[in-house]
This record gives structure tokens, C-alpha cells and sequence, in this order.
């Protein structure tokens, strides 16, 4: 347990969003050991998060970006316009090097996966709450290495070929969903989904369906929340 510290005597109100609850569960009984640190409310899809932001009023969210019913770069999206400057740390399941700086981008304060250590989410809410930026040594690296080259790294190129939209209709595929489950969970249009898709399997090399929920099945993520 961290060791209290002057300057953190109040407490601070966290707001845990993810669709699984023994994880929620197991989240609030780690953030509450700390000096300071409260679980104000727990949300497991993007309807009850933006309930839940406007009635618990939270110091900071914690949420996995794989939802039911939305996107979870959208809601990071209308945090950080609605919120301002509410901070947001991003605790997923998907590859670090596929979606950290897409989140950053989209306004989260930082990113960690789920296989990360107990100590090392909670060096990461400490400091994403204290108005500072977290990603992992690894994730680190890679940026300072982009900036010294003046461009991207070859590695994972092909995905970041693909719009955050697409991203995220791709995510959904390798969990299973079908074309209008995609768009009711995104809100679009199921016209607008085949246009992803299309686009999807263009940018990456694809030749047809199966080979596009394959690969993002077994590319995107760690786990899969079916």
C-alpha cells in the first residue's frame, strides 16, 4: 500500500467503467487500500458511464474501451469535451502498440494494459490523477524512437492505416458481432458498416470476411469480451 503524502489529504473519487463486474470488483478493492483514493461508481456500458459521470462527478475515470452499445473512444472523446479537463486513464485488454497513442490522441491522460502489475495501475492513477501523463516504458520508447527517426515505425504500420472508426468496427468483428450488431453498437447505419468493412479489408490486404474477423480475433486483443 502506498505510503500517504501531505499534499494528497483529500480524497479523490474514481470512476471505474468496464463491461466485466469481477473486474470492477476487483479494481475498487485495489484502488480503495490507497491513501485517499474512493470508487464513487462503477458504469458497464456507455449509457450507464454517461449516467454515471454526471451524478457521481468523479475526480478521474478509469475505463476499458471495448463497451457494449458505443464506443469507448467516443466517450473519451465527449469526456474530455464535456468534462474538460477530467482526467482519464485507459486500463484495456488491447495491444499498447495498436492503441495507446490513438487514445492519448483522442484525449486519455494514459494508457495501461491489464496484464500490468498492482503497483504499477496504481503509479498510473497516481499520476494521471496529479495532472501528468502515464504509458508504459515500452509504449515510452516507441514515441521517443518515432520523434528521433521523424516518423512511424514499420512495425504495426498496416493498422495504422485504418481510421479510429474502423478500428473500432474491426474490434468488433473479432469479438463475434455481427454487421448490425457493429452498427447498433456504434450507432451507425448498417450501409455505413459495409463501407468500413470495405475499407478494412482494402487497407489491410484482406480478401473477404472470414479472413478480417480472423485476423482481428486473434490481433486486437489479449482477451475478448464476448
Amino acid at each position: 500500500m502506498s505510503e500517504p503524502n501531505q499534499s494528497e489529504n483529500r480524497e479523490r473519487r474514481v470512476l471505474i467503467v468496464d463491461a466485466h463486474p469481477m473486474l470492477r470488483q476487483g479494481l475498487r478493492l485495489l484502488i480503495e487500500q490507497e491513501h485517499n483514493l474512493k470508487v464513487c461508481g462503477e458504469a458497464a456500458d456507455i449509457r450507464s458511464a454517461h449516467a454515471a459521470l454526471q451524478q457521481t462527478q468523479p475526480d478521474m475515470v478509469v475505463l476499458e474501451i471495448s463497451l457494449r452499445a458505443g464506443s469507448g473512444i467516443g466517450l473519451i472523446k465527449h469526456i474530455r469535451s464535456t468534462y474538460g479537463q477530467l482526467p482519464v486513464l485507459v486500463f484495456s485488454m488491447h495491444d499498447e502498440d495498436i492503441y495507446a497513442e490513438r487514445l492519448l490522441s483522442a484525449g486519455a491522460n494514459g494508457y495501461i494494459m491489464k496484464q500490468a502489475p498492482a503497483d504499477q495501475l496504481i503509479t498510473a492513477l497516481r499520476r494521471v490523477l496529479a495532472g501528468e501523463s502515464y504509458v508504459s516504458e515500452h509504449v515510452e520508447a516507441n514515441r521517443i524512437e518515432r520523434l528521433a527517426v521523424g516518423g512511424r515505425k514499420q512495425t504495426g504500420d498496416f493498422l495504422e492505416r485504418l481510421s479510429n472508426r474502423e478500428l473500432e468496427v474491426l474490434d468488433l468483428i473479432g469479438r463475434g458481432r455481427t454487421g448490425r450488431q457493429v452498427a447498433e453498437g456504434l450507432g451507425l447505419s448498417l450501409k455505413t458498416v459495409d463501407c468500413h468493412r470495405q475499407h478494412i479489408k482494402k487497407k489491410l490486404g484482406l480478401k473477404n470476411s472470414a479472413q478480417m474477423a480472423h485476423f482481428a480475433a486473434h490481433r486486437l486483443s489479449i482477451g475478448s469480451e464476448r
